[in-house]
């Protein structure tokens, strides 16, 4: 069974993360905040296209979802920011 911590290390072994969380229990259905100084400049399509090739096949036959939260390092303490006030 694929778990949250092989995925996080698949895309940090492809993507250069600043940070990275991912959960998800069932070994098939997971969720992320991924971190990344490669995505500026990028629409979300394109940052989305960058995690799912790092995780490569794996998103054909052992991940069936994956909802992602794709910042840069900017975007990511605006976010913090606002969960703090909120």
């Amino acid at each position: 069974m694929i778990t949250s911590d092989y995925i996080k290390q698949c895309i940090e072994t492809s993507l250069p993360c600043e940070w990275i969380q991912v959960e998800g229990e069932d070994g098939r259905h997971f969720s992320a905040i991924i971190v990344s100084e490669q995505f500026k400049g990028k629409s979300m399509v394109q940052q989305h296209q960058l995690v799912y090739r790092a995780l490569r096949d794996k998103m054909k036959e052992e991940i069936h979802a994956l909802s992602m939260k794709t910042l840069t390092p900017e975007q990511w303490e605006e976010y913090k920011q606002a969960e703090q006030q909120a």
